[in-house]
């Protein structure tokens, strides 16, 4: 590592900054990270890289789009302080973490496949008493049991309109029926694959009026591109980590 150091091949901060986009500051904030090797100093104190300092930052800039800036920065400081196991540990995180985004948004597709469409009543048509709707209902604390949310999750999706539980006029207690239940469990499988709650609303509410998995298609497709992108991003961060590795060795 120290001959690569010493190579007699001297950069400037602007030199790596130049080729990406970055400022010198930026250079010096990612030395100060622990993402670039520590920089030798002139002796006015100026600091001075080499090519494995710009491997360094090609690395870390790969590894961002498919890990994210903390776990990048995490793995490259692993790097640096040779600890490399720890440094595959944490990739190893991401891939896992790919990997169970991955199983919810098959959990997401699947849930869809089963819906039922939920149809209004017609216009002048006499509405269902609340007390005979479906097979009955169940309360806010079974309900966020079953999914392994807190009810504070509940109350604050209700706020949101994800949810739209009635009160039992004799207790007031929300009761959530077969679509609350629905709705919610979509909620939640959504909530998992990185939306937004003001992005799940709109599409809770197509799936209201028109049932069935066309509604959420096209959010569908968007997720399944983000998990894709991801995929390659790691690839392509690997192999500029790989190229990093043999360098410093």
């Amino acid at each position: 590592m120290g001959g690569n150091l010493q190579n007699g091949e001297r950069l400037r901060p602007v030199d790596l900054a130049r080729g990406h986009g970055l400022s010198t500051q930026a250079i010096r904030n990612y030395e100060e990270a622990g993402i670039l090797p520590a920089a030798a100093r002139t002796p006015h104190g100026y600091r001075t890289y080499t090519p494995l300092h710009a491997r360094a930052l090609r690395a870390f800039l790969a590894l961002v789009p498919g890990h994210g800036h903390q776990t990048a920065t995490s793995i490259m400081r692993a790097v640096n302080q040779d600890a490399v196991d720890e440094a595959f540990r944490l990739i190893d995180e991401s891939h896992a973490q790919l990997l169970d985004d991955r199983r919810t948004l098959q959990a997401v597709e699947s849930a869809l496949r089963d819906l039922e469409p939920i149809t209004a009543p017609e216009s002048g048509a006499e509405s269902v008493p609340a007390e005979v709707y479906g097979p009955g209902g169940t309360f806010i604390g079974p309900l966020a049991g079953k999914l392994g949310i807190r009810p504070a999750t509940l109350r604050k999706w209700e706020r949101a309109g994800l949810v739209r539980p009635r009160r039992d006029p004799r207790t007031g207690y929300r009761v959530y029926d077969d679509a609350d239940v629905r709705d919610a469990r979509l909620a939640h499988q959504l909530r998992r694959g990185g939306y937004l709650l003001e992005q799940i609303a709109p599409l809770i509410a197509q799936v209201r009026t028109a049932g069935g998995l066309e509604p959420l298609e096209a959010a569908l497709r968007d997720w399944h591109g983000r998990l894709s992108a991801r995929g390659r991003a790691m690839l392509s961060g690997a192999a500029e980590l790989e190229a990093y590795l043999r360098e410093r060795a």
